[in-house]
């Protein structure tokens, strides 16, 4: 076909416009400056995900040769198409339809978790909606808070569809779809089912793009509170690397800009006994999986060897691949370890009796709650991790305790439980997991010193990657995924014998951890999930060390307590068990 003939032209307020064939009016009307407002649009096909439900008829403009009215979001193209966006009846159109969606919305904005970031309040005060002429009943349903990690209210869904595309096309779960019709139509799970009793993988992406709060972060600040004024106990709190590269968002920083110090300077003044890294946790992990993983190849053990730090695949290899699960690491998330040992070989180096530590995280993932409630990481009738607040809600912490974060000087974080390399800023980064565990694992095969530590083949935003490492005349194949939707064709792959690997890196998140459930909105700019990754990496390079291994407190740590990395005590309390889950 002739380019030619894939080009069309339309006038759009009366101006000529020439566009590709096959294009919405939306994205006609972007080209020539003109802004359509849309509520349930999502467009994120850098990341494989669009919206275009056309449900929410915000976006609605009038076709002049038809007179009718037209989702500009869903709408395309035309040979000659004539389109008129700011007609009275364009513009009363979308006001009906937004006075509609209020009419059936909580009137409760100002004690909302999403208060001043929510996409119906920010469209309501664009389009001066003052007053709501339509009155009625409501929606009236039950609030969801069985999963632990999400709040799913469905009285605030506005039937988007936002998470349904999400949880469908990019994490391929399939937990979410409308049911019934008319004025009970609501976005739901099957047979009306608590989210707790789905296969829902508490990844947060449904989160991450719900305009309202139908699905929000279930909130734990009120409970940390509580832990931080009771000085009966010693509450200390942990930080994941991805979390120091986008909480400056919150407070008028750009995107990337690293803010570790000022945050453990707001964690003291909050009230925490003590401020630890989750970076050491992160090495500490890597010395261990890198151990499992020289074991598994040297004594013919089951390959590949998947890493486990992302509790969201976790669970969905427990529900979707059970066959597969002689294959994850054995070893905990760096959440975990820090908890545990904080329980045991912080509290006794302090004398502190572990009843009275309680662990608090601040994770960029939502997933991370659900995890930090799993039996299995339940030391002898205690958790690892007590509580675990996301990125938005430490940030909603140091604005209620009126912290002025941008005056904060730097602090350092703690010791015992405080140091870390670079290898371990990179965990918050697609391929950076795999990355460090590389870096470590050269030197524990070959006995040298690996002089060049970047693995840029292991870098990236390609949803699947595969690369390989000569290691001392070992070829080390290695797989890379990010979104559950590539987790799925890559373990598809390994079950059927398509694909063969020794180790593979999954995280469920686009990005990794950079883009979690539980960071600041990124609405959908990719641009900003790139800023949060070059900044982990920027953290590795200024690091004096860079391998996992060089970690001066974990030496010690196995020196004065665990022994040799694998040894009985370092399975005690560094790693745990999965098992199959039903999946519904």
């Amino acid at each position: 076909m002739k380019l030619i003939d894939k080009m069309i032209n339309l006038k759009i307020n009366d101006m000529e416009i020439t566009v590709e064939k096959g294009t919405t009016v939306l994205d006609a009307a972007k080209k020539v400056g003109i802004d359509i407002p849309t509520l349930c649009h999502l467009d994120l096909h850098e990341l494989g995900a669009v919206n275009q439900s056309a449900n929410c008829r915000v976006c609605v403009v009038e076709n002049e040769d038809r007179g009718n009215l037209v989702p500009a979001c869903a709408e395309k193209v035309t040979e000659g198409m004539k389109i008129q966006t700011d007609t009275k009846k364009a513009v009363m159109g979308r006001r009906t339809s937004l006075e509609l969606l209020l009419s059936n919305h909580p009137k409760d904005c100002l004690t909302c978790v999403k208060n001043l970031d929510c996409e119906l309040q920010t469209m309501a005060n664009k389009m001066n909606i003052s007053e709501i002429h339509f009155t009625g009943e409501m929606m009236d349903h039950p609030i969801d808070i069985s999963s632990g990690a999400i709040m799913k209210d469905p009285n605030k869904c506005i039937m988007c569809r936002r998470c349904t595309t999400m949880c469908d096309d990019m994490q391929t779960v399939g937990v979410l779809s409308p049911l019934k019709r008319g004025f009970d139509v609501v976005v739901a799970t099957a047979f009306h089912l608590d989210l707790g009793e789905t296969s829902c993988t508490y990844c947060g992406q449904c989160v991450s793009v719900c305009p309202t709060a139908a699905l929000a972060e279930l909130p734990q600040t009120a409970n940390v509170w509580r832990r931080i004024n009771n000085k009966d106990r010693h509450t200390v709190v942990q930080v994941a690397p991805a979390v120091r590269v986008a909480l400056g968002e919150m407070f008028g920083y750009e995107p990337g800009e690293i803010s570790t110090g000022k945050i453990v300077s707001a964690l003291k003044r909050l009230g925490f006994d003590a401020v630890f890294d989750t970076n050491f946790g992160a090495d500490l992990t890597i010395v261990e999986e890198a151990t499992e993983l020289i074991n598994r190849i040297e004594n013919n053990k089951p390959l590949p060897m998947l890493t486990s730090c992302c509790p969201a695949w976790v669970q969905f290899i427990e529900q979707q691949f059970p066959e597969l699960l002689d294959v994850p690491s054995s070893c905990k998330s760096p959440q975990s370890m820090v908890g545990a040992l904080s329980k045991t070989y912080y509290a006794e180096n302090k004398g502190i009796d572990p009843k009275k530590v309680r662990m608090v995280s601040v994770m960029p993932c939502v997933a991370k709650k659900a995890e930090a409630a799993r039996e299995e990481l339940n030391e002898q009738g205690q958790k690892d991790v007590d509580y675990v607040i996301t990125t938005r809600e430490l940030a909603r912490m140091i604005k209620e305790a009126a912290i002025d974060f941008r005056s904060l000087p730097d602090e350092p974080f703690d010791d015992i439980l405080g140091e870390s390399t670079g290898a371990a800023s990179i965990f918050g980064a697609t391929g950076g997991v795999i990355e460090a565990a590389t870096r470590t694992a050269y030197e524990m095969m070959t006995g040298k010193e690996l002089k060049n530590v970047d693995f840029k083949q292991m870098r990236g935003m390609e949803g699947i990657r595969e690369t390989s490492v000569e290691i001392n005349g070992t070829t080390l194949r290695i797989g890379i995924a990010h979104e559950l939707r590539n987790a799925r064709k890559l373990l598809e792959d390994i079950r059927d014998g398509n694909s063969h690997f020794d180790a593979i890196e999954i995280m469920a998140c686009p990005g990794g951890c950079i883009g979690g459930g539980g960071q600041p909105f990124h609405h959908g700019r990719t641009d900003v999930l790139d800023k949060r990754r070059q900044a982990l990496y920027a953290m590795d390079t200024t690091k004096k060390r860079r391998k996992s291994h060089e970690n001066a407190m974990v030496q010690k740590l196995y020196e004065s307590y665990l022994g040799q990395p694998g040894s009985q005590k370092a399975h005690q309390l560094l790693h745990t068990t999965y098992s199959a889950k039903a999946r519904i």
